[in-house]
């Protein structure tokens, strides 16, 4: 093989090699996995300030309200961390026993929820149960009873039905022989008179011959047809008898027909209405019985139904309260008290906020509030002012979006570049309320004060400060490159067996190591997907 044919061969090759490496293979998707962890997580302003000689500290409340007890004098001498002075809190202190009454509710409710029901609460609805099985057993003995007691009259209504075509066809019958002999004896010419008698008689006969084809039926139904065709028969005749009754009373027949036949012929005509009526009261009869019973009857399903239903939510009851309670039940007692929780952190920082604190040692040098006045929340009407016995303090302006989130009280770690290698400790005591602009940006004067500065600190050093805001303790965290936030609404992606799925959660505290407090919508060993 020729040089050329071997280099067009691995040139084809390659080329085969880039497509399935461009087109052919798919990769895998991958991505970076942050297991949800409890941790502790921080706030924190950086800013850089300079050292100064220590001067007179302005302090006030950080909220306002009526000044309930002064605790030192002009010209006292006091210790870092002296209560100075107290607003009046009892309203707090209520609210705050009420949230922790809260709390220890939420606490006992959770508690509760994971211990699952008590033996004495099974077996109650157990006996629920128990009850409601026996209630449709009954419900359903009961429908049995009305049904056979519901068929037992109905037939016993029928049975007196058939009786009673019986009776009604003696009557029919013996009205048919009597006008037969009527006919024979005294109508049989061919006057007009005659001809009517013997018309009805026949009709009588007709009529007689139809009721005697219902005898001996006993289908209800068929009953039901008996008992309205020999009415109308019954009908029938008593009209013929009528008619012919009424020829008797024609001059013709007045006195030829003897008064005993004519009182015979209203006798049989009475039968006949007599049997009428007893038809009719036997069709009401029949009516009302199967009205009744079938209201008995729906009454008595009506009974079993709702002995269904309670055996079913007796059942459904005792299932519930055995069953393992579900997550999202946990997570909702849990959140509550959370709640609880954050609401008696709130209070009591309220209650620490109303007790005005000596930042620093120090000599009480002004007292410009008295017992019952309004404290406001401004350095420029001081409650108490105080010269520190700190030769040194530190003096730094902060941003406008970062002063907001510290407050008297704060730690802060100091790092001198003349002790590069030594952390100093130190605390907020004062934030001017009054604005410093500089080249257009807003800033406010804020002072340090150290715990123990160093022998040789000089006055105009550069410090490096580290204000630490906020702080919390094993809260759930998780990097802030996971999350999502987009048209008010905060989500993660969360690994669900081999997939990502979308969930909503609500965070926190957003630390200053990139970390960021979760409240809800994540569980600890979970993981999320990160950018």
């Amino acid at each position: 093989m020729n040089k050329k044919a071997i280099f067009a061969i691995i040139i084809v090759m390659l080329l085969a090699l880039g497509l399935y490496q461009g087109f052919l293979k798919k990769e895998k998707p991958t991505f970076t996995l942050a297991e949800v962890v409890r941790g502790n997580i921080s706030q924190e302003v950086s800013e850089t300030g300079q050292v100064k000689k220590g001067e007179e500290i302005n302090l006030s409340f950080k909220n306002s309200g009526r000044i309930e007890k002064i605790y030192v004098e002009v010209s006292e001498e006091v210790k870092k961390g002296d209560i100075l002075a107290a607003e009046e809190s009892t309203q707090i202190k209520i609210q705050l026993q009420g949230a922790k009454v809260a709390l220890s509710l939420a606490q006992a409710q959770l508690n509760k929820l994971l211990a699952g029901a008590s033996p004495e609460e099974i077996q109650v609805a157990k006996t629920s149960v128990s009850n409601a099985e026996i209630a449709l057993k009954d419900a359903g003995i009961s429908l049995e009873d009305v049904e056979s007691q519901a068929e037992e009259n109905l037939n016993a209504s029928y049975e007196d039905a058939e009786n009673l075509l019986g009776d009604a066809y003696l009557k029919a019958y013996n009205a048919k022989i009597f006008t037969d002999l009527i006919q024979k004896t005294y109508f049989t010419s061919n006057d007009q008179g005659s001809l009517k008698v013997k018309e009805n008689k026949d009709k009588i006969e007709t009529s007689v011959s139809l009721i005697k084809s219902y005898l001996g039926v006993v289908k209800h139904e068929d009953i039901d047809i008996a008992l309205s065709e020999t009415k109308e028969a019954l009908n029938d005749i008593s009209n013929a008898l009528k008619v012919i009754r009424e020829v008797c009373e024609e001059p013709i027949y007045l006195n030829a027909v003897s008064s005993t036949d004519k009182t015979s012929l209203d006798t049989q005509r009475g039968y006949i209405n007599t049997a009428i009526t007893s038809v009719t009261n036997s069709q009401q009869t029949i009516s009302s019985a199967k009205l009744t019973n079938e209201a008995e009857i729906n009454a008595a399903k009506a009974n079993v139904s709702t002995a269904e239903g309670a055996l079913a939510a007796a059942k459904d009851q005792l299932s519930l309260i055995t069953a393992a309670p579900r997550q999202e039940d946990i997570d909702l007692n849990q959140a509550k008290i959370d709640q609880a929780q954050s609401e008696i952190n709130l209070l009591k920082a309220q209650i620490e906020d109303a007790i005005l604190i000596s930042p620093t040692n120090g000599e009480i040098t002004q007292i410009n509030k008295r017992i019952g006045e309004i404290a406001q929340p401004s350095l420029t009407e001081p409650v108490i002012s105080l010269l520190p016995d700190n030769p040194f303090q530190i003096t730094v302006d902060i941003y406008e979006e970062d002063v907001v989130k510290i407050g008297i009280g704060n730690s802060v770690d100091i790092n001198l570049t003349a002790f590069p290698n030594e952390v100093f400790k130190g605390k907020v005591i004062s934030i001017d309320p009054a604005e410093k602009i500089k080249e257009g940006v807003v800033y406010y004067e804020t002072t340090i004060d150290f715990e123990n500065p160093p022998e040789k600190i000089k006055p105009g050093m550069t410090a490096d400060l580290t204000i630490k805001e906020m702080t919390k303790e094993n809260v759930l965290v998780i990097p802030k490159s996971a999350i999502e936030e987009k048209e008010n609404k905060t989500t993660v992606q969360v690994l669900r067996g081999k997939n990502l799925e979308t969930r909503e959660i609500e965070i926190g505290l957003k630390g200053s190591n990139d970390m960021v407090e979760v409240i809800s919508g994540l569980k600890e060993g979970e993981e999320v997907a990160i950018k």
